[in-house]
């Protein structure tokens, strides 16, 4: 009743008709800002007297309420229009997206003023229609400061930088907010660098930075990490007065403690002539970030407060710890807690693998935030449920609720991790609708979506339309192109970039590193320390693998070399990675490696038993075994491959089928085909093959196609012609087009003389589009890869190669070396034979170094398959007429040859 009668009183009340009329106009405005329209339309209706400020008034209350249907209607009854009142309508349009409709208006406009012009200008920039909005810009009469900052703020946000830099530069009149655009338009996109300069232009036009320039300025320090940055802007916020402003003080306290010095922070914390929330907050994170936590619980007894964030940021670092004890008790202790405080105890019991207590509080939250179920569905994904983290995102689908962006990050990342490629499809349809698909973080969810299943398309076309790419983005595109064998691209795409970080440079050195050019791989190392980057444990992890997969070392031990240089050889992964190069190149220097190494765990121990078994240390490997079951590290599968594997090099067959038995009898391992495979290879290899075709036979896993090859790789050993026939047939029945399978076949019938069977074996392998893999070999000198075919007769030195060969051969016939005919497989002369063996790519790769190397010092070459058995005896000679080691590394194993003798017992 009494507003009732004071709009009563004000209608009817006109002693001064103007002073009347302001009172009625300001009091439809107060009741609009206030969501009452009814009672401003009501006090509208019954004025006696309007003016246009009226008429204006109330189509504005209108269209701040988003009631635009009764906006319009008014606009239309009222004949009185100026331009005030077009635009009200105009922008009441743009606010809530129906652009086109505004577009109309601002057509139909009789006349217009600058603020016509910005209005439109800015429904196209919030609306994301970039081009019409420049097309209006470009065609306006006049221009203000409003004009110019709409227009650079649409290609800021954007992260259009050389197009928003443009228009800077040609503005006459420039105010705090165009500076404020430009800086935080740089620091939006990770060009911090770019968005300091822009601050330190502005500060020395003598344009003196508000509170708000200086937070952003902050920001891009934190993002340089560079602290001399820091002191040089709290010069400036001191000669301006505001460093003892409480939100620029706390930003100061916050890019200290992102730049690591904490102890800075502290002291300018302690100085601070005002704290708030955020300040008390940030001193906890920091502290419980650098596992402090001690300093953490302190500086939250100290608050006097205890707000909502301070209480939220501690129970966030006790969670962190693991003490969910001590956050919950902090959390019981709330007569009321906000959602904050419900969404950091979800996230805290999610974080610590403790689900279901993380389901019992997000039940029970009184009113969930968008926050509250993007926690709950990513401890799903973290604890490796992402079927229910996909379901929970369905119901908060169907709640009618809008997911937010981690909410989408998170449930594409949950269908990547199942495979459910066609629930991705619909979470980006989703984003679609929601206009979250520019965000970049839900970019970069699609582009690893698409990416696994090998959707380069897909990934370029999201790729391509995100308006804002940060470096994750480059770095994830990257990666994809690299898991699809796109090389060629990836590089592109590193070419690209406007920045590149430590992962970018990873990322492309793992993708050469994976695709075999190891030697680009090493050229981009080096590119990268120019440039000032360290690399980090992956990058040096890759490259590392790079040299144990050709077989270098001195490339190898110049990144271990580096690794000491940058502190990290002491990491778990960066010393495991060192073990298996090492051992990959014939260095017992992994041994070395692992004993410095302060803490071991099973991919250590893998590592040592697998890289000594391949070396030839069989003997060790046992005493390995033993030391590693003595420290209680239990064995694993891949244990038992290695252990299994030495025991077949050195023909222990008793030891053997004793750490066979113990897999299962004494650590409930289930032997798989592989540990089957390494069995029958070492019964195989002992001639014991009765018992390796019965072991096969009666094993619970089914046997494929390699272990039915390794049992034929025995019978050609053993020249057991029936029992290998018996063999390829059933893998022929197998449909195998592997051509071991038939190399193996055709050598048993060529070292019993039936050329007629050789003939068939080969017809059937060119029937089958089967071909012979061409056997390469390469040596290291001189940090260059020299390669070598079989018959090489393209290298630039190869007749001083085949006179070395030959006047070797001369030597070794004098003595008791004869080249054994048996390894050529076909029917040919015996002179022809002997030619042919001479020009195997080992020998060709020996001679090399020979010519090549100081006297005396070892050779060590790579080969991509097994070496042959007159090869063998060859480099037996070899390393005792010129008295040098020679290891040969081939597909199965390394070759140490010393004074006429192999560690491998002649046993391979």
């Amino acid at each position: 009743m009494h507003r009732l009668f004071q709009i009563r009183f004000l209608s009817s009340y006109c002693p001064v008709p103007q002073t009347h009329l302001f009172r009625c106009n300001k009091t439809i405005q107060d009741l609009s800002k206030l969501g009452r329209v009814v009672e401003a339309r009501e006090l509208f209706d019954s004025m006696c007297r309007r003016d246009p400020g009226s008429w204006n008034s109330m189509i504005s209350g209108y269209t701040q309420n988003g009631l635009l249907h009764e906006a319009q209607t008014l606009f239309n009854e009222f004949h009185g229009k100026n331009v005030r009142t077009w635009t009200i309508l105009l922008t009441g349009y743009t606010k809530f997206g129906r652009v086109n409709e505004a577009r109309v208006l601002f057509d139909a406009m009789p006349e217009r003023n600058v603020i016509s012009w910005n209005g439109i200008i800015s429904g196209y920039v919030d609306n994301g229609d970039l081009i019409s909005a420049r097309d209006l810009f470009d065609e306006m009469p006049e221009r203000n400061v409003v004009s110019w900052n709409s227009m650079i703020t649409g290609y800021c946000h954007y992260g259009m930088m050389s197009q928003a830099g443009e228009l800077f530069e040609k503005m006459g009149e420039r105010n705090l907010v165009s500076w404020l655009i430009m800086i935080s338009g740089f620091s939006k996109i990770s060009k911090h660098r770019e968005a300091w300069s822009v601050f330190l232009m502005m500060v020395r036009s003598g344009v003196r930075p508000d509170q708000a320039v200086l937070v952003v300025a902050l920001s891009a320090i934190n993002g340089l990490n560079d602290l001399e940055m820091l002191e040089s802007l709290r010069t400036v916020a001191i000669k301006t007065g505001y460093e003892r402003d409480v939100v620029v003080g706390t930003s100061i306290l916050d890019a200290y403690t992102r730049n690591g010095s904490l102890d800075n922070a502290l002291k300018f914390f302690e100085t601070m002539p005002k704290r708030n929330e955020y300040s008390w907050t940030t001193m906890i994170a920091a502290f419980a970030h650098c596992h402090r936590f001690e300093n953490a619980i302190a500086f939250y007894e100290r608050d006097p407060i205890k707000s909502v964030a301070t209480r939220a940021t501690i129970i966030t670092a006790y969670a962190q710890e693991g003490r969910m004890y001590e956050a919950r008790r902090i959390f019981d202790e709330i007569s009321n807690p906000s959602v904050v405080m419900w969404n950091a105890m979800v996230a805290g019991y999610a974080q610590n693998g403790m689900l279901e207590e993380a389901k019992d509080v997000f039940l029970r939250i009184p009113e969930r935030s968008a926050a509250s179920w993007a926690a709950m569905i990513s401890g799903f994904v973290q604890n490796g449920q992402s079927r229910d983290a996909l379901e929970l995102f369905a119901e908060l689908h169907r709640s009618g609720n809008v997911p937010n962006h981690s909410s989408f990050t998170t449930a594409l990342f949950a269908c990547t991790n199942i495979g459910d490629f066609e629930m991705g499809k619909q979470i980006h349809s989703l984003t679609i609708k929601t206009r979250c698909q520019f965000n970049s973080f839900v970019g970069n969810g699609l582009i690893s979506m698409y990416g696994k299943y090998k959707n380069i398309e897909d990934v370029s076309q999201v790729f391509s339309t995100m308006r804002v790419r940060d470096i994750v983005s480059w770095n994830s595109l990257i990666s994809r192109l690299s898991e699809n064998f796109m090389l060629d691209d990836a590089r592109k795409t590193f070419e690209k970039m406007p920045k590149r970080d430590v992962v970018s440079w990873t990322a492309i050195i793992s993708a050469y590193e994976q695709a075999g050019h190891g030697d680009v791989a090493f050229a981009l190392l080096l590119d990268m320390l120019t440039r000032g980057i360290s690399p980090n444990q992956l990058t040096i992890t890759s490259l590392l693998s790079a040299c144990a997969s050709l077989g270098v070392i001195k490339p190898g031990q110049q990144i271990h070399a580096l690794t000491q240089k940058l502190g990290i050889n002491s990491s778990l992964s960066v010393s495991n990675a060192l073990i298996t190069m090492y051992f990959k190149c014939g260095s017992l220097d992994g041994l070395c490696v692992f004993e410095e190494m302060p803490d071991q765990d099973i991919v250590t121990w893998n590592s040592i038993l697998g890289g000594s078994a391949q070396i030839g240390l069989s003997t060790e490997v046992v005493q390995i075994f033993k030391q590693m079951e003595a420290t209680g590290v239990s064995p694993n599968e891949i244990s038992f491959l290695g252990v299994l594997c030495a025991c077949g090099n050195a023909g222990l067959v008793d030891k053997g089928w004793a750490y066979f038995t113990s897999m299962s009898q004494d650590y409930g391992i289930t032997p798989l085909v592989y540990h089957y495979t390494c069995m029958v290879d070492l019964l195989g290899r002992a001639g014991q093959l009765s018992e390796a075709e019965a072991l096969i036979q009666n094993m619970p896993a089914k046997p494929d196609v390699v272990i039915w090859e390794v049992l034929l790789h025995a019978c050609r050993i053993h020249e057991n012609m029936e029992l290998g026939q018996k063999i390829a047939e059933r893998l022929f029945q197998m449909g195998t087009n592997r051509l071991g399978t038939y190399i193996l076949l055709s050598n048993i019938y060529a070292s019993q003389g039936l050329w007629d069977k050789v003939w068939e074996i080969r017809q059937s392998m060119k029937d089958g589009g089967v071909s012979k893999e061409q056997g390469i070999s390469w040596i290291e000198i001189n940090n260059k890869l020299h390669y070598f075919l079989m018959g090489e007769k393209t290298h630039d030195e190869i007749d001083e190669i085949h006179l070395t060969l030959k006047n070797l051969y001369g030597r070794f016939r004098e003595g008791d070396y004869l080249l054994d005919t048996n390894f050529v497989l076909h029917d040919m002369e015996e002179e022809q034979k002997q030619d042919e063996l001479l020009y195997h790519s080992e020998k060709l790769a020996i001679a090399y170094g020979i010519l090549r190397m100081p006297n005396g010092s070892p050779i060590q070459i790579m080969k991509n398959i097994r070496i042959c058995g007159d090869c063998h005896s060859f480099m037996k000679f070899v390393s005792n007429v010129t008295q040098r080691k020679v290891v040969i590394r081939d597909a199965s194993r390394f070759h140490h040859f010393c004074d006429g003798l192999c560690s491998c017992g002649d046993y391979w």
